[in-house]
């Protein structure tokens, strides 16, 4: 969350806006008051998952889909 100061707003309206646009949350002050909050109405998009963006932070055993002994009786 940003907060600014009304005058400095009025003339940083357009990137203020465009910050709202990808999600952020912007307090407007005046004489260190908060007046307004600006925050979007539909959150921002997240990117799309990118291929193999996990390669490498995760393990699985070989043995994986063996069966399991404590179930045979079971099987």
């Amino acid at each position: 969350m940003t907060t600014v100061e009304l005058k400095q707003a009025k003339n940083q309206l357009n990137e203020l806006l465009e910050a709202v646009l990808k999600g952020e949350e912007i307090i407007i002050t005046e004489n260190n008051e908060p007046v307004v909050k600006l925050s979007p109405v539909k959150l921002a998009k997240k990117p799309p998952l990118q291929p193999r963006s996990a390669a490498g932070k995760f393990w699985i055993a070989d043995d994986f889909d063996a069966p399991l002994t404590d179930f045979e009786d079971y099987q």
